[in-house]
């Protein structure tokens, strides 16, 4: 598994800037040091009408495929898991996400945002995971805090209990010191790396 200090966990509340935050950080290793190689995702909301619709998985690269959605209402999708009032759609989520876990060997960072319950319906994306943890290349993933007086899901406990694991939990107060905090402690990895 990854070595000691190179799985940083980003969790906090749903809305709080998890992913804003990931953005911000990459954009900020990207222009000290435009010659990284980072692979990976993250997701984000589909509007519509100023009403959350779905998600969305984007590449760092921008290449788009969809998550999970309200307004689907194919036949197939019948068959897709339900989170909430959404259906995922795994198929469109494994096409995309997963070739981005494909681990390389002039890779710097991997970018995962997020490991949730959505993403882990697909059988393929907690193996590739820990393909990449094994890697001993560095990941940086977000990660939802458990319902109250819920337990994290399997997965996501068993990404917290990495040897070595740091995690960050982020709230509305605090989400500009923890971005300067994830960049320091990466940057100061990725130049060793």
């Amino acid at each position: 598994m990854a070595s000691a200090g190179k799985c940083f966990l980003v969790t906090g509340a749903p809305g709080v800037g998890k992913t804003t935050l990931i953005i911000r950080v990459l954009e900020a290793l990207k222009l000290s040091n435009p010659n990284l190689k980072i692979q990976g995702f993250y997701t984000r909301e589909v509007r519509e009408g100023g009403e959350r619709i779905g998600f969305e998985v984007v590449t760092l690269d921008g290449r788009k495929a969809p998550l999970a959605s309200t307004n689907i209402s194919s036949w197939e999708s019948q068959r897709w898991p339900n989170v909430g009032r959404y259906k995922v759609d795994v198929s469109s989520f494994e096409s995309l996400a997963l070739p981005e876990l494909q681990v390389k060997e002039d890779s710097d960072l991997f970018v995962i945002d997020e490991v949730g319950k959505m993403e882990l319906f697909s059988s393929s994306f907690f193996p590739a995971i820990l393909r990449v943890l094994e890697s001993n290349i560095p990941l940086l993933a977000t990660v939802p805090l458990p319902k109250s007086g819920c337990r994290d899901i399997p997965g996501v406990a068993r990404l917290k209990n990495q040897t070595g694991a740091t995690i960050y939990t982020v709230d509305s107060s605090n989400r500009d010191a923890m971005k300067d905090q994830i960049y320091s402690n990466l940057a100061d990895l990725l130049q060793t790396h």
